[in-house]
This record gives structure tokens, C-alpha cells and sequence, in this order.
């Protein structure tokens, strides 16, 4: 019972339909795994511990059936809170399944509770003054990054071995490199919808894992099988085919990565040439990063204002201070100093960067880059109450590579291959054109087995 935070999720599964532990032993297990890290972490906003013990106790079905799992708290749970980390909603509580949800469910997962995100998903590191900061496993004085860092950081510290995230920017990818734990970010269209906020198709559900196995199975069981596009099935391992890799380290932004993100970037570009893969140095993508910060923020405050017109009768008046983070409010007053077609032109910003991202991908098989260009950020570098301009300044530096994936609808993914000299972990980012999830699946087998990760474990836990 110990060691059981060491399995993965396709482990756990297997012991629970093997006979070999109960459902419910396997729950208890995490349970008690979480109350005795949790209070260091505040990696939860919200649980139920009494229903996942009653659910182990049913009848189980679904691949997955057993394991416990977290859900981000922008994702609504029948029966649990759905705060969207915002003080707006702190007494909202889901009472209906979505798509997603529904297909979380059907897998078999037992979701214990609830994980930490800034409010609506809109900063890089999980920071609310509905809940407060939630703490780096790796050094707990570190952000875990955002707006997915209670899930990442519940999985770096084993809490369960895998838990729902989303991504609307770089939301998986970056909190999954600084814990150090694997995150991908599927194509565009692929997944099953899991409610209004998408900013227009940008944000995308899946999780952050230990294995690369468990995102894979996870990513058969809530996909769609009805979209655009031809569904990945399950992803069971690497492919003998060797394949192109395009590496570049300058981020849209112009900047070049810190010295910890340039050495894993290079022992990752070896790495994957030792595997026997092409890999040739390209330029960046040719895409004015500026341009698109801006039209991302302008497509962010139309729809904060459209959130606001909506609860504004249920209030009686506009959301304000009481209900809002100062940051919110800062971003929904810039937009509406923005002309009156700047929704528009931000959404023709975004096709033509996203058009020319997609020509990128298509000269190769796949991309190599960092996850992020900075050190991972000390907590209070991203905080609800900074200026937007501060805010703007560090996000762009933060989030230099993993926006222009939403746009182009392209899936992604961060590898934890590599740690800096203080110990720290990093991501190496990998991209490929839409639709070609099975192509990074693949590659990330074979990296897992080349450089495992799944024993690289936190201070906060290690033995």
C-alpha cells in the first residue's frame, strides 16, 4: 500500500481488474497521500473524499476503472465546486455532466476532487486571491506555473499519477516542464467539448502524467469520434520509423533561453540524434510574436466582457472588486478602450499566424524547442494584483513558445527528459502538425525509455 504512488494509472487499473486490490484500497491510498502532502502543497481547491469512497465501493467499469483522479477546476464535476478559481463563482457547484467529463467518467476514473488554477485560466502561475499560491514540489518556494499548476504539481508529487488539464496557451505544457511531469496538448477539434470558455477552439482538455502510456490510453478514451479529425485510437508504443526533427531556441518574442533551457535543448537535440533521428537546425517560426500577444489578449478581454455581461443580472451590476481579481478587471478595462473591430482584427492575426505556423510544422515531422525560455518563476512573479503591463511583460517572456500550437491547432507536447544543475527540471517541447499525435506519442515512448523520468522524484517526496 505504500508504494502505490509509484504506478502508474495503467498499473493501478491493472491491480484493481486483476483482483489483486480493491477499488476502494487503491482510493484510500491516495487519500491518504494527499492529506499528508496536500497542506504543503495547496495543490486542491476542493474534494470529496466520502463520494470517491462510495463510488469505489460500486460497481467499476472502463479501462481505467479505480484510479483516482483530479479534475482542474475550470472543468466541471457533477457534485463538486466549479469555482474557475475566481471568487465570482465560489459558490458554483456542477450538477451536470459535459462531453469530456462524461467520458472521464465512463473510463472509469474516480475523481477525489478538485485541482488549483488562476482565475479563468488567464495567468501562468496559480495564484488567486480566491485560494492563494499553489507551491513548486520541486522547490516550494517556486510557482508551479499556470493556469494547469495544481494538476502538475499533484502529479509531480504523486499525489494521483495523472489529472485533467487544459491549454489555451501553454497551460499543460509549461506547468508539466517545471514539475516535471509529461504533458501534452492534442490537436485542434480532437477532444471531446467540455464546456463554454474555449476562447474560440483555442483551449483544449487532456491531462498531465508520470507515463507516457497513461496520456495515450487517456487521449483514446475522450477523443472525438465524430470531428474533423480521423480519431488516434490508442497509441500502445514507438514505431521503428526514423523521422525529421526541425530544433530552434529563439522564441517568437526574439529572446533566446536561459542557460539551464539552452543546455537541455542541446542534450535533447543529441539525444534524439542518438536515436537515429534527423534533426536539422531551423529558424524560428516567421511569426511576429508582438502582434500575436496582442491579438491574444484582445480575444481574452472580449471574452471577459461577455462573461461579464452574462452574470451582470444575475448581480444586479458588472462584476467588481469583490467578484474579480484586480488583473481581470485591468484586461476587460484595456479591451474596451480598444476600437470597435478590434475583435476582428485580432481573430484575422491569429488565422494568418496560425496559417503560417501550420506551413512550418509541414516542413518537417516534428519540432523541437523549449518548453519555456525562463527559470521557472519564484512565486509572486505572476500575481493577481500586478499591472497588466507587468503582467504582459513577464507572461510574453514566460510563454515565448507554446501559444502559436493553439492557433495552428497543432498538437504538442513537454517531455521531462532533462534537470538543470540545481535540480530543477525541464522541459523539452516538441510540436508536429495537426492531427499527428500518434507521430509525438511515438517519439515520446522512445524517449521515456532513452531518458526515464518516472523515478525522478521532488525533494518534497523523495525517499
Amino acid at each position: 500500500m505504500t508504494d502505490l504512488w509509484r504506478l502508474d494509472a495503467t498499473a493501478q487499473a491493472a491491480l484493481v481488474r486483476d483482483g489483486e486490490l480493491s477499488a476502494l484500497e487503491l482510493v484510500d491510498a491516495a487519500i491518504a497521500r494527499i492529506e499528508a502532502l496536500e497542506p504543503e502543497l495547496h495543490a486542491l481547491s476542493s474534494h470529496d473524499f466520502d463520494a470517491a469512497r462510495e463510488r469505489a465501493r460500486g460497481e467499476l467499469g472502463g479501462p481505467l476503472a479505480g484510479v483516482p483522479f483530479l479534475a482542474k477546476d475550470l472543468l466541471g464535476v457533477p457534485g463538486l465546486p466549479h469555482r474557475f478559481g475566481s471568487r465570482l463563482f465560489a459558490q458554483q457547484v456542477a450538477n451536470e455532466h459535459s462531453p469530456y467529463s462524461a467520458a472521464l467518467d465512463a473510463a472509469g476514473l474516480n475523481v477525489l476532487g478538485k485541482t488549483t488554477t488562476s482565475e479563468l485560466g488567464l495567468m501562468g502561475s496559480t495564484e488567486t486571491l480566491l485560494e492563494g499560491a499553489t507551491h513548486n514540489p520541486w522547490d516550494l518556494s517556486l510557482s508551479a506555473a499556470g493556469s494547469s499548476g495544481g494538476s502538475a504539481a499533484a502529479v509531480a508529487a504523486r499525489l494521483v499519477p495523472m489529472a485533467h488539464a487544459s491549454d489555451g496557451g501553454g497551460s499543460i505544457r509549461i506547468p508539466a516542464g517545471v514539475n516535471g511531469v509529461f504533458g501534452l496538448k492534442p490537436s485542434g477539434e480532437r477532444m471531446r467539448t467540455s464546456g463554454p470558455g474555449d476562447m474560440n477552439g483555442l483551449v483544449i482538455d487532456h491531462c498531465v502524467s508520470v507515463s507516457v502510456r497513461d496520456s495515450a490510453l487517456l487521449l483514446s478514451l475522450t477523443e472525438r469520434d465524430d470531428g474533423p479529425l480521423t480519431p488516434v485510437g490508442f497509441v500502445d508504443g514507438p514505431v521503428p520509423r526514423r523521422i525529421r526533427i526541425g530544433a530552434y531556441h529563439q522564441t517568437l518574442m526574439g529572446a533566446e533561453p536561459s542557460a539551464a533551457n539552452r543546455e537541455a535543448f542541446e542534450k535533447t537535440v543529441a539525444l534524439c540524434e542518438s536515436l537515429g533521428h534527423e534533426v536539422v537546425v531551423t529558424a524560428p517560426p516567421p511569426i511576429a510574436g508582438p502582434d500575436v500577444s496582442r491579438a491574444f489578449f484582445t480575444m481574452a478581454g472580449f471574452q471577459l466582457t461577455q462573461l461579464s455581461a452574462m452574470v451582470a443580472p444575475m448581480l444586479g451590476r458588472p462584476p467588481g472588486p469583490d467578484e474579480l481579481e484586480p488583473l481581470t478587471l485591468a484586461l476587460m478595462a484595456w479591451f474596451a478602450e480598444q476600437p470597435a473591430d478590434a475583435f476582428e482584427k485580432a481573430t484575422a492575426t491569429l488565422t494568418t499566424a496560425a496559417a503560417a505556423m501550420t506551413d512550418y510544422l509541414a516542413e518537417v515531422d516534428v519540432t523541437l524547442c523549449p518548453t519555456i525560455p525562463v527559470d521557472p518563476y519564484p512565486l509572486g512573479s505572476l500575481t493577481p494584483t500586478m499591472s497588466r503591463e507587468a503582467f504582459l511583460e513577464r507572461t510574453e517572456a514566460l510563454a515565448g513558445y507554446t501559444p502559436i500550437h493553439n492557433f495552428a491547432k497543432a498538437p504538442a507536447m513537454s517531455v521531462p527528459l532533462f534537470q538543470s544543475a540545481a535540480g530543477l527540471p525541464v522541459g523539452s517541447h516538441f510540436a508536429a502538425s495537426p492531427g499527428a499525435e500518434a507521430t509525438l506519442l511515438s517519439l515520446a515512448y522512445e524517449l521515456e525509455a532513452a531518458a526515464p523520468w518516472a523515478d525522478r522524484l521532488p525533494p518534497l517526496i523523495a525517499d
